[in-house]
């Protein structure tokens, strides 16, 4: 699993240099599991890791620039945001 989250993180900090590492290993941690369990949710069959890391990859090359501005408005992610280590542009 490490190695997942390892490689999902560096992609999130290329594409958003702005973030610290804690907060982009958190994002994709918060990613994976969120997709993981939307998946189960919807009855689907679990098609394994690569699969996960494809959607997160997906999501991240899509939204990684900004991810930071859409999670600050969506409740679902606003309490990854914190007064403490606040991103800076």
């Amino acid at each position: 699993m490490e190695q997942y989250f390892e490689r999902l993180t560096e992609r999130l900090l290329l594409k958003n240099p702005a973030l610290p590492y804690e907060k982009a290993r958190t994002w994709v941690e918060f990613l994976w599991e969120d997709f993981e369990s939307s998946y189960a949710k919807a009855g689907y069959q679990y098609k394994g890791k690569e699969m996960t890391e494809k959607m997160v990859m997906g999501i991240i090359d899509r939204h990684g620039e900004r991810l930071h501005e859409f999670l600050s408005e969506n409740p679902k992610y606003k309490h990854l945001l914190n007064a403490e280590n606040p991103i800076q542009h």
